[in-house]
This record gives structure tokens, sequence and C-alpha cells, in this order.
């Protein structure tokens, strides 16, 4: 399944199996609130991404929860990351969150 193009919107249309099986997935993903103000702060950031060491301090949650939030949002699709020596930099993937949207219009 192609994660930008999924789903019809929810109320126009039957969701088939597969479609309401992977939205339940994402919108489990974003029901964790920590994870709610990741999103938010690298919104928030004039470059759209931010190291994941800036996080800590800003949630005011230790290391290892934040690296874990970030592992789930990544692997959900939603964030990409780069490294950059012994930094890693994450962006929201603006596809995935409008594939969202849509499903959800």
């Amino acid at each position: 399944m192609n994660p930008t193009t999924c789903c019809p919107p929810l109320l126009k249309s039957h969701l088939n199996s597969d479609d309401a099986i992977y939205l339940a997935e994402i919108f489990r993903v974003l029901g964790e609130p920590a994870r709610l103000q990741i999103l938010s702060l690298i919104a928030a950031q004039s470059s759209q991404e931010v190291c994941a060491c800036e996080l800590v301090e800003s949630l005011g949650l230790a290391q290892p929860t934040v690296s874990h939030h970030l592992k789930v949002l990544y692997g959900a699709g939603l964030l990409s990351k780069e490294r950059r020596g012994t930094w890693i930099y994450y962006r929201i993937l603006p596809e995935k969150l409008a594939m969202l949207r849509d499903a959800l219009s």
C-alpha cells in the first residue's frame, strides 16, 4: 500500500479493511501526547527540522523516552531522519500528514 495515497475520506466512502488497519495504526501512534508535542515542536522550527538532542529539554522527558517516541514516529512514516556526525535530525513528512488530513476531510 502506498502510504501517501492511502485511504478514501472517512466520511465520504467505505473504508476497506486494509485502509482501516493502516489508518488505525497511524492514529494509535498519534494517540500519545508526547508524539503530538514532538510533531508540533518540529513543525514550529523555521528549518522544519530538529536535532533529537533539542527535544529532551523542550519536552521535559528523558533522552531514552524521546528516542523511543522518535523511533515510533519514524517507523510510522511520519518523520524522516538524517544523521549528521553523531546527531540525528528529524523532519516531518508533509505528504503523510496531507494524506491523514485528506482521509479526515
